[in-house]
């Protein structure tokens, strides 16, 4: 596992660790994945749930206030309570409280049954897990799954967020989102902040999780350290 911050930029402290799952050469997720098969899926999915709770546990995230943000495939989960239970007693072994835990799915998989998603997010509510959507605003679903169930969080896809400052259709369709997304209680992190025009536009949106390679790349095994922005430019000044 890797794993890069979500940053609080009110604070300039690391809100959560997404783990990033990665090979043993150092192979991407997207490479990994692709090796992912109907047959492998639900141990795949344990196992991963598994490294990056022991992983974020041996890097230090138990040292900060930060949660871990785990990946997870819908799909694998054919009951909420029984394949929830390896991650629990893993978080018990390892120490990390179970309310630090968020699961967050993208909508680029392909979802047989969105009651099926429905009932793993309502019941890992219920346990006190945070819930999210990965890659909000691409795949398959885009608002009409947001119609069906609401999560904790929405992590606008990087697609929407490349280019903010130049792009106001995207600014717009953002701003709209924003909308919705306060309307329905729910905290939107916006994923893939590469550039300062991308972090000034949102920040004066208001979005105040932000996650990308301007903030910090991903660590193997590692919490990376933060550079905030403003703290950055400051020094300069």
């Amino acid at each position: 596992m890797a794993f890069q911050p979500i940053v609080d930029i009110q604070t300039g402290l690391p809100f959560a660790y997404e783990a990033l799952v990665r090979g043993e050469n150092g192979e991407g997720a997207a490479e990994v994945l692709a090796r992912v098969t109907p047959e492998n899926r639900y141990a795949f999915d344990q196992r991963c749930r598994v490294k990056a709770i022991e992983d974020a546990v041996a890097a230090g995230i138990l040292d900060t206030p930060a949660r871990l943000s785990i990946n997870f495939l819908p799909n694998a989960v054919y009951s909420p309570l029984a394949c929830i239970q390896l991650t629990l007693q893993t978080s018990r072994a390892t120490g990390l409280p179970m309310d630090r835990l968020i699961f967050e799915f993208t909508e680029n998989e392909h979802m047989a049954d969105t009651h099926h998603v429905k009932n793993i997010v309502d019941s890992y509510r219920k346990m006190g897990f945070g819930t999210a959507i990965d890659d909000f605003g691409a795949g398959h679903a885009g608002l009409g799954l947001l119609a069906e169930f609401q999560t904790d969080y929405i992590k606008l896809d990087m697609e929407l967020i490349r280019g903010l400052d130049t792009s106001m259709p995207r600014r717009m369709i953002v701003e709209g989102v924003l909308r919705i997304a306060q309307s329905l209680g729910i905290t939107v992190i916006a994923e893939g902040v590469e550039t300062m025009g991308e972090y000034e536009v949102l920040r004066g949106m208001g979005v105040r999780y932000l996650q990308g390679y301007l903030l910090a790349r991903p660590a193997f095994r590692a919490l990376p350290v933060i550079d905030l922005p403003q703290e950055r430019y400051a020094a300069v000044a």
